[in-house]
């Protein structure tokens, strides 16, 4: 009669472990149903599930396991599994699958105490939990620009995706964290094209602010801006009213304030990572094109897509050439550069902070609020506030030892 065994096996980590395992049940001809291994801190968790064919008995196998566990020093434990119960784990392989993926400078059991708690309150089952980040140093000066993400993988029906939304968002905003939720599909690894924003998220600053710093109308420029990005005018005619009040300030200033320019955390890493795998990058902003490509050289980016400010006699006029990049017209700008690069939506990523990014945050396959607004951020399905943008690589599938060497 056929049998269904799973085995545990822990302890210390030793080189040849899982062969020796491995060789022992090759000689009874067993069939492995399902295998898992983890090693933490030289510890290692090892799960086989196995089917011991009609012609073997258990007995000397388990026999011989027991043994061969004794001499390795490890912890061995035997379960059972009826027919009845396997198909019913067979029969679960359809159900939709998640990744709930928690971002924060350092990662403590509150945080998955809290996360794992809302993801059992629907119903949902954890299958997996990986680390992607790096392993975090314990000295506290070098803990400034620390990251860690802790990936679940969950299984299960969701019944009600906005309520569980917020439901992790009040965990952000209690404990000062990221998570991210998002469907495992076969998209998360096949993306092709990423696009950004510019001011405030590349960059550090609003450009528009430091030229109207240059023009004396630091404040009134800022107050438009802030405005604008929390939504509350419209983006064309706050851009117009901003533009105007730097009419008559030197091209020259132009250099000045591209200079003093600093990039967000994580941007050359991420960067760097992206071209050498062969992604297309992009900056698509209401932005101006002059600090666009002042960007595209330093980051090797592939496009811009950006505003053109008027210039005559060597002097800004106050007015923006062209057709305005708002809100829309970056939805379309994506749609539009997918279809050059013979992709699907679903295989694209965009990055922003403001209002005007929202509808290519909707369009994207990937949409990501980069330390948005909060308007911004609760309304993108995706949030970075806490980490740099080389976190994005997270939410991708990348974990920090798939990192390239520069």
């Amino acid at each position: 009669m056929r049998e269904i065994l799973l085995i545990n096996i822990s302890g210390p980590d030793k080189q040849g472990l899982t062969c020796a395992i491995s060789s022992l049940l090759a000689r009874y001809e067993v069939n492995i149903l399902d295998i898992g291994q983890e090693v933490i801190h030289n510890h290692l968790s090892l799960g086989i599930l196995i089917e011991v064919p009609c012609e073997h008995s258990s007995s000397p196998v388990l026999k011989d396991l027991l043994f061969a566990a004794h001499k390795l020093e490890l912890q061995i434990t035997f379960t059972p599994v009826s027919d009845g119960e396997y198909s019913s784990w067979v029969d679960e392989q359809g159900k939709p699958r998640y990744l709930v993926s928690l971002l924060a400078r350092e990662i403590d059991a509150e945080q998955i105490m809290r996360v794992s708690t809302a993801i059992t309150e629907e119903k949902l089952t954890i299958d997996t939990i990986n680390r992607l980040s790096g392993r975090i140093p314990l000295e506290h000066d070098k803990k400034q620009h620390t990251k860690a993400c802790i990936e679940f993988s969950v299984r299960g029906t969701l019944l009600d995706e906005s309520s569980f939304r917020e439901k992790l968002l009040v965990i952000t905003s209690d404990l000062g964290v990221d998570i991210a939720f998002q469907e495992d599909t076969i998209y998360r690894r096949n993306r092709r094209l990423i696009v950004f924003d510019m001011d405030s998220t590349l960059i550090t600053s609003e450009v528009i602010d430091e030229l109207a710093m240059e023009a004396g109308a630091g404040d009134r420029v800022k107050a438009i801006t802030e405005q604008a990005m929390r939504g509350e005018i419209d983006f064309d005619e706050s851009l117009q009213q901003r533009v105007s009040t730097l009419e008559g300030l030197e091209e020259s200033v132009l250099d000045k304030v591209a200079r003093r320019l600093v990039l967000t955390e994580g941007a050359e890493t991420l960067f760097h990572t992206l071209h050498n795998l062969g992604f297309k990058t992009a900056i698509i902003s209401g932005g101006f094109t002059y600090f666009g490509r002042y960007l595209q050289e330093k980051l090797k980016i592939d496009y811009v897509h950006a505003n053109e400010l008027e210039i005559r006699d060597g002097r800004l006029t106050g007015k923006v050439l062209g057709r305005i990049v708002n809100g829309r017209r970056k939805a379309e700008l994506l749609e539009e550069m997918a279809r050059a690069e013979q992709i699907s939506l679903e295989q694209t990523i965009a990055v922003g902070d403001g209002a005007n990014d929202l509808p290519m945050l909707a369009k994207a396959g990937l949409g990501i609020a980069f330390r948005a607004k909060p308007l911004v951020r609760k309304t993108a399905r995706q949030a970075i506030s806490t980490l740099g943008l080389d976190a994005i690589l997270y939410l991708m599938g990348f974990r920090d030892r798939d990192a390239l060497k520069k």
